[in-house]
């Protein structure tokens, strides 16, 4: 039974790290392997120690005799492993390879599950987690010197009841489960208070989903009853349509007849003054001419009644012509070969081949698209139509300009001598020339018979963008990305007049036909009326919110249309100033607008690649689709029977 004891106990301190004859002691926190609270073997882990100091005399009065322990071969310690590491590692490898030390010890037997935890041990472990160390020291000095004194007694030296350690274990576990529960409660505090949020909120916005449904329904009855009201207001609104267009149309027919009397009028006044003077200059060479002037009584007869006339012309609101005041007549020319502007007649011969407005009432014609032509190898940038035959020129970005026939679409002529792109092109009122510009701020007159230029024009400091003869042929207008619009004189080749006034780009001009008035716009988002004679601008035009990029005049010049860069078409009225209708066709930009013959309809070139109709009268757009990129001219011919179209991607597409 000592032998047994003896064994046991040196085991013990070969685990705690303590021998005999050393003067240190080794005190584990833990066991690999062992669970130092209640001895139960467990799973190898990483063991932490402490050292300590223990002082014991050579003297001790101590007779204790020690039983000396045989080294076993596996026990030994090699060369290099007398380190406490090595031992551990050793011990470590020894228990993972068997399965546990007590099979070691005593092989044979079945493994311990469960090893009563002894006082001293259990003291030792309390006080090193509360980490008392100094206590600890005390401790261990005291209870070993009792020990080997043998004044402690084996009875009073017993195992720690398990229960008492399962008091602890269930203790440490409680304060684990409070503390996991003080978290679950503050978690659940605060899921609470989420929880009630979003009840509010959700009681928020089912509120305001119920007031959106309420003025939904509201909303849905009041569309319904001004639904039925306006379709109440539908007859009377045909009626006075109908009433408006047939007031319209006889306007026009009186402004018609009104403008061709006026022409007849001022006419007769020139052929009167012009026998007058004839009259007062017989009269002046003595009697016997006059007598010998049978009809000289005449025209003094019909110079008496000129005065009634004008008379008569006033009260009937008409002011008669005064000669005085006819700039063209009294200013004098400051260059000898200068050209001199015609009277202002306003009166187009060709009104009368214009086809009014159809008995049925229908404005829009439908277009189908019948041959296409691969014009130029870069964009058109402008198209324009012979004025007596269906020959088209065309322009573009590669230089060059070219004439075709239509509808055939020949190719009758091509002309390069032009350094940059070409931005735009005008024929000649005769048709025998035909002048262009471009982006090298020249102005080119190009004559047909000798098939080369006969004229260049100087004096843009930026790119030009369009011309426009005068229907004498005598002047022509060229616009500017200089803010300036042009007035150059054929004959003596120089520029008469600069007209400046617009404060950005002039991107459009063009001669009322049979007039002297000239039309521009500019990316100011305004237009303009110029009196060519004089160079003073006559009338301005506001209502663009955008650049303007075009303006046309109407077949009788009574109205203007325009485009801007959004998509907006506006018509105005040339006497009040003021826009008459507004057609939105964006928002891409629109490029040129073109009048159809009867003026009822117009042919928008837009930047999404359509070519839009709009019906002045009801405002309607429709479009044609042919152009896979941006289209950039539009032109009627004479009877409006073709449209052309020029586009980006090099075609002209002729409509029918």
């Amino acid at each position: 039974m000592t032998e047994s004891r003896v064994t046991c106990v040196t085991v013990h301190w070969l685990i705690c790290g303590v021998h005999s004859n050393s003067k240190h002691t080794l005190t584990p926190i833990a066991v690999d392997g062992m669970d130092t609270n209640t001895g139960a073997l467990q799973e190898p882990m990483d063991c932490l120690y402490y050292l300590e100091k223990v002082s014991l005399p050579e003297d001790s009065e101590d007779d204790y005799e020690f039983e000396e322990v045989p080294i076993d071969d596996e026990w030994s310690l090699t060369e290099g492993e007398e380190d406490l590491g090595a031992v551990m590692k050793a011990l470590c490898d020894r228990t993972n390879g068997i399965g546990a030390v007590t099979e070691s010890i005593t092989p044979g037997k079945q493994q311990i599950s469960h090893i009563p935890e002894v006082v001293d041990d259990f003291l030792r472990n309390s006080l090193v987690r509360m980490g008392m160390h100094k206590t600890l020291d005390c401790f261990q000095t005291e209870w070993y010197e009792m020990v080997y004194k043998g004044h402690l007694n084996e009875e009073q030296v017993g195992i720690v009841p398990d229960a008492y350690t399962q008091n602890l274990l269930l203790d440490n576990e409680l304060q684990n489960v409070r503390r996991e529960r003080d978290d679950y409660r503050e978690a659940a505090f605060k899921a609470g208070e989420a929880l009630v949020r979003l009840r509010k909120e959700r009681d928020f916005h089912c509120l305001h989903h119920k007031r959106v449904a309420q003025e939904k329904n509201r909303l849905i009855e009041d569309l319904k009853r001004l639904k039925k009201h306006y379709a109440s207001y539908e007859p009377a609104m045909r009626t006075l349509t109908d009433k408006y267009q047939a007031a319209l149309k006889q306007k026009m027919l009186i402004s018609l007849e009104r403008d061709r009397a006026l022409g007849q009028l001022q006419g007769l006044e020139v052929s009167l003054h012009n026998t007058a003077a004839r009259g007062a200059d017989r009269l002046s060479a003595g009697p016997r001419s006059a007598s010998r002037e049978p009809g000289l009584l005449q025209s003094e007869g019909r110079l008496k009644g000129s005065a009634g006339e004008d008379t008569r012309l006033q009260a009937e609101g008409i002011a008669p012509h005064d000669w005085a005041k006819d700039t063209a007549k009294s200013s004098l020319s400051k260059h000898p070969k200068d050209s001199e502007f015609p009277a202002d007649t306003r009166i187009d011969p060709h009104l009368s081949h214009v086809k009014l407005l159809p008995a049925d009432g229908s404005r829009m014609p439908v277009f189908h698209l019948t041959s296409s032509l691969k014009a130029h190898s870069l964009p058109v940038s402008c198209l324009a139509l012979h004025p007596q035959k269906l020959i088209a020129a065309s322009t573009s970005d590669d230089h060059l300009w070219k004439m075709w026939g239509l509808p055939g679409g020949e190719e009758l002529m091509t002309g390069e001598g032009h350094s940059d792109w070409l931005s735009g092109c005008s024929f000649h009122p005769d048709g025998s020339r035909l002048a262009t510009t471009g982006g090298d701020a020249a102005v080119k007159v190009w004559d047909f018979s000798l098939g080369r230029c006969v004229l260049t024009l100087e004096g843009h400091a930026h790119a030009t963008w369009g011309c426009s003869f005068h229907s004498c042929g005598d002047f022509l207008a060229s616009c500017s990305m200089d803010n300036t619009c042009k007035v150059w004189d054929l004959h003596s080749q120089r520029c008469r007049s600069t007209l400046r006034g617009h404060t950005d780009s002039v991107n459009s001009v063009g001669f009322l036909p049979f007039s002297n008035m000239l039309l521009t716009c500019s990316a100011d988002k305004t237009l303009a009326i110029w009196d060519a004679r004089t160079g003073l601008r006559v009338q301005m035009f506001y209502g663009h919110l955008h650049s303007c990029n075009h303006a046309s005049f109407s077949s009788p010049g009574n109205a203007v249309a325009s485009c801007d860069s959004y998509g907006e078409v506006k018509l105005w009225d040339i006497r009040k100033a003021t826009v008459v209708v507004t057609v939105y066709t964006g928002p891409h930009p629109s490029n040129q607008v073109a009048f159809n013959p009867s003026g009822w309809t117009l042919a928008v070139a837009s930047n999404d690649g359509l070519v839009k109709l709009v019906d002045l009268g009801s405002s309607q757009v429709t479009s044609l689709v042919g152009h896979e990129d941006a289209v950039q001219s539009v032109i009627y011919d004479h009877k409006g029977e073709y449209l052309l179209s020029g586009g980006s991607d090099g075609m002209i597409h002729i409509w029918s």
